[in-house]
């Protein structure tokens, strides 16, 4: 595991601390494992609040709306880009995804530790907010241990897949804007690992 930045630094910043939360951020190329290591976070830690993104494009079979995602109209979500509302947004594939910002704000100046699941660019947009934000990356041992993961999915057609795999490289490429990089081979490992470090700032806050 290669980490950068490993806690708090200097007393002023955990006095801040104390009185808001920690926003942990989860990237990972798609297949890489984010949503399987963040349930197991939520699991370990009961407290943390999960910050579901809004996305115009239709649910599919068994999502629900405000669990998996907010289902909006594109319009309204326009609407909330012309207010500012939206801490990170993207478009892909001709439907919008945001993170909102007010969520986030209340969140963490409430004192709760929340959890973000987005990709590198919406990282970057996120850091322009929230600096102190801890950011994980997940990587996949490889590129081919990644191709035989979505594979194994079945849920991409070729072209898919292959657009996929050179997203991945790109992001890859990116893992060193954030502060931790844990590569996903094992999975327990990785589960163990991203929870030391979540502890590891959690512990700081409270003690």
């Amino acid at each position: 595991m290669n980490e950068q930045g490993t806690g708090p630094h200097g007393s002023n910043s955990k006095e801040i601390i104390r009185k808001h939360g920690y926003l942990f951020i989860i990237s990972a190329p798609s297949g890489g494992g984010k949503t399987t290591l963040s349930r197991a976070v939520l699991s370990r830690f009961g407290d943390i609040l999960y910050s579901v993104s809004y996305t115009t494009r239709a649910p599919r079979n068994g999502e629900q709306d405000g669990v998996d995602y907010y289902f909006i109209p594109k319009d309204d979500f326009k609407k909330r880009i012309e207010s500012d509302l939206w801490a990170e947004w993207a478009k892909v594939h001709g439907n919008y995804y945001g993170t909102s910002a007010d969520l986030l704000d209340k969140g963490l100046a409430s004192g709760r530790d929340m959890l973000l699941e987005i990709d590198v660019q919406g990282t970057i947009q996120i850091l322009e907010r929230y600096p102190e934000s801890v950011t994980i990356f997940l990587m996949p041992p490889s590129l081919e241990t990644l191709k035989k993961r979505l594979e194994m999915r079945g849920t991409e057609s070729l072209a898919e897949l292959e657009r996929r795999l050179l997203n991945a490289k790109k992001e890859m490429a990116k893992k060193d804007l954030y502060r931790h990089v844990i590569v996903n081979d094992k999975l327990s490992i990785a589960i163990e690992n991203l929870i030391s470090i979540i502890e590891k700032y959690r512990s700081a806050k409270y003690s």
